[in-house]
């Protein structure tokens, strides 16, 4: 087993525990009503969320400790905190059944995580995702809350399109479908593949910035297009076997 060296852990483990933070200031600004921040606030720690695993490679200290803080801080932040955001704005109305509805993002998010990390077998080697990656549900609804929620809004309006949305989100979680990871970036590939995470990054800065649809639409196209890829391998499953075992070379 490879021993943990603290000292080293201690910087990717600030930057996951910044992305816990984020979450649960994301809560209380979603209690006190201020619903802009609280959705900044989840896309601020899942900047975090990118960070640590870099720097966790960079400098070599990857570890179950940190694959387990990760996940704890991912439930928070990418589950909790948006499930509570769209249930304080959008489904509060509807009761029971909107803080039922708005539980499956922490509940199925959960799921996903503990089969994910049951599956790591080398901390070393990041695979593609089985299952919609949790932040990628939390960015939708941080962003949806963001570009469609103001104090004098009927959420009534938006039933029709928030309780599907939650449902597919939620179920693509646990589902089997195909989301591809962002490339690796460790010592040997940092000179190759940095402008991967560059424009990860500036993708969530922008929205950050601006406020406004924009990562929406652009983590609403990631979802579509692992769903669309897994409906075109079902119907054409000699494309998948070519793929992998392209892959396999």
């Amino acid at each position: 087993m490879k021993k943990f060296n603290l000292s080293k852990a201690i910087i990717p483990n600030s930057f996951t525990a910044a992305n816990l933070l984020s979450g649960f200031f994301s809560l209380l600004y979603s209690l006190n009503g201020d619903y802009n921040i609280a959705g900044i606030l989840i896309l601020i720690g899942a900047v975090f969320d990118a960070v640590d695993g870099l720097v966790a490679r960079l400098v070599g200290t990857s570890s179950v400790f940190g694959v387990e803080l990760d996940s704890i801080a991912d439930v928070v932040t990418f589950g909790v905190a948006p499930g509570f955001l769209i249930y304080s704005t959008f489904l509060k109305s509807l009761g029971i059944y909107g803080a039922i509805l708005s539980s499956f993002i922490p509940l199925f998010g959960a799921f996903r995580l503990a089969r994910f990390n049951t599956q790591v077998e080398d901390l070393n080697i990041k695979i593609d995702f089985r299952g919609l990656p949790i932040p990628a549900t939390a960015i939708i609804i941080a962003t949806f809350v963001l570009s469609f929620y103001a104090d004098n809004i009927d959420p009534r309006k938006f039933y029709l399109a928030i309780v599907p949305v939650i449902l597919i989100l939620s179920l693509l979680m646990v589902s089997n479908v195909r989301y591809d990871s962002l490339p690796t970036l460790g010592k040997k590939h940092i000179r190759i593949k940095w402008f991967y995470f560059l424009l990860f990054i500036l993708v969530i800065v922008l929205g950050l910035l601006t406020i406004n649809e924009l990562l929406l639409y652009i983590f609403g196209g990631f979802v579509l297009f692992g769903l669309f890829r897994q409906i075109f391998y079902f119907l054409f499953p000699s494309k998948f076997k070519i793929e992998n075992n392209s892959k396999g070379d």
